[in-house]
C-alpha cells in the first residue's frame, strides 16, 4: 500500500515545527515532506530532533515560485496539503505590507493552483487544509467571541492578507471543488517562538535586563493558546474535520496584556532568583501599534463538540513550561538573535543546496 504523502508549509517555523514533530512521531506511515522557504523565522533547529526520522523530507523552496511548486507536486504526488506558510507579525506587514500580500495571498494561490493541477479533479482521499488567524475577524469591543461566522473585518496589513488567502481557500473549493478546512487560531506560545512576539521578547528582555515596551496602557486583550495544543488540534481538524468548514480554535484563556507581562515577571523573577518585583520595573510603555485590535476572544465550542479536542494546560502552567524551555535553551535564543541559526541550514543540506 503507497505510504500517504503529506506536504506541511512552514514547518520550520514556530507552529509548523510543532505540527511537523507531532506528524513525523505519530504517523510513522506517512511521508511528511516539509516545504520552508527559512526566512527569518524558519530554523531549522526547531526541528532538529526528527530531522533524520525515516518519514521525514525537507524542502527548501518559496511559495511565490509557481514553477518550483508545481514540479514538486508533479514528482512527489502530495495527497494532502497543511498549509502554515505565512508572514506573521503585525509590525512587519505595517511597515512592508507588499511581502505580505506576496507569501500570504500570491504564495497561497501557487499553492492552491499547484494542488488543483495535481489532483486533476481526483479528489478522493485528498485534502488542503489552510491554517488561518483569529486576527481575520477584526476587533471585539462590546463582549463576546468571534465564532466561525463571524464576518472578517481585517484591521492591519497581515489580517488583510490572511483573510484574502482564506477567502481564495474557500473559493477554490467553491469553483474547482478542492476538497478544503479551515482553522482560525487564537494567540500561540510556547517553545521555538521568533524572539520578536511578545513572550519570548520579554523573557529574554528581562533575562538581560532591558526594557519592556508595552504599546499603549497594555489594555489589549488576547486569548492564548498552547502551541503544542494547537498542534493538537490541527491533527484533530486534519483527520475528522468536516470538508469545506471552519473552525475556531482557542483555550478560553484571555489576558490583558499588562497583566500577562506581570505573570511573566513573577514568574522570571522567581526563576533567577530576583527580588519579587524586581522585572517589573523593566516594564515602559511605548506609543500604541497603528490600527491595534483591542481584543480578540474564540469561541472553540465547535472544534470541542465535534471532534472532541481540548486544550491540555492552563495559561499558568504553560507559561511556566515556556519559560522553563527559553531559560534552559539559551544558545538557540542567543543563536536566533544573532541571525547565525540560518548558518544551520548551510551545513546540513549544502551539498543539496541550490
Amino acid at each position: 500500500m503507497t505510504k500517504k504523502k503529506i506536504l506541511i508549509t512552514g514547518g520550520a517555523g514556530f507552529i509548523g515545527s510543532h505540527v511537523i514533530r507531532l506528524f513525523v512521531k505519530k504517523y510513522s506511515d506517512y511521508e511528511i515532506y516539509n516545504l520552508d522557504n527559512l526566512t527569518y523565522a524558519g530554523n531549522l533547529k526547531n526541528i532538529s530532533d526528527i530531522e533524520n526520522a525515516s518519514n521525514y523530507h525537507f524542502l527548501k523552496i518559496d511559495l511565490v515560485d509557481a514553477i518550483a511548486l508545481n514540479a514538486i507536486f508533479d514528482e512527489h504526488k502530495f495527497d494532502s496539503v497543511i498549509h502554515l506558510a505565512a508572514e506573521s507579525h503585525v509590525d512587519r506587514s505595517i511597515t512592508n505590507p507588499l511581502d505580505f500580500v506576496m507569501t500570504n495571498v500570491v504564495g497561497t494561490v501557487n499553492l492552491l493552483n499547484a494542488a488543483k493541477n495535481c489532483w486533476k479533479g481526483n479528489f478522493e482521499n485528498k485534502l488542503f487544509y489552510h491554517v488561518s488567524t483569529d486576527e481575520v475577524y477584526g476587533s471585539l469591543h462590546d463582549g463576546g467571541f468571534f465564532l466561525e461566522t463571524t464576518p472578517y473585518d481585517p484591521q492591519s496589513p497581515y489580517s488583510a492578507s490572511k483573510a484574502s488567502s482564506d477567502h481564495f481557500v474557500r473559493a477554490y473549493h467553491n469553483t474547482y471543488k478542492i476538497p478544503i478546512v479551515i482553522s482560525n487560531c487564537s494567540n500561540n506560545y510556547g517553545p521555538n517562538q521568533f524572539p520578536e512576539k511578545l513572550i519570548p521578547l520579554f523573557i529574554n528582555n528581562i533575562r538581560n535586563n532591558k526594557p519592556l515596551p508595552v504599546y499603549g496602557k497594555g489594555e489589549n486583550v488576547r486569548d492564548w493558546l498552547y502551541v503544542i495544543d494547537h498542534a493538537r488540534a490541527i491533527d484533530d481538524v486534519f483527520h475528522k474535520g468536516k470538508i469545506g468548514e471552519t473552525y475556531n480554535i482557542g483555550g478560553f484563556n484571555e489576558w490583558k496584556n499588562i497583566d500577562l507581562i506581570k505573570v511573566i515577571c513573577k514568574v522570571m523573577d522567581k526563576k533567577l532568583g530576583r527580588e519579587m518585583g524586581e522585572s517589573e520595573k523593566l516594564i515602559s510603555y511605548v506609543i500604541d501599534r497603528a490600527g491595534h485590535d483591542l481584543r480578540y476572544a474564540i469561541d472553540a465550542n465547535k472544534i470541542m463538540n465535534e471532534l472532541g479536542w481540548q486544550p491540555s494546560l492552563q495559561f499558568e502552567e504553560g507559561i511556566e513550561k515556556t519559560i522553563d524551555w527559553y531559560l534552559n535553551n539559551q544558545d538557540w535564543m542567543d543563536e536566533v538573535t544573532s541571525g547565525n541559526y540560518q548558518k544551520y541550514y548551510e551545513k546540513m543540506y549544502s551539498n543539496n543546496a541550490e
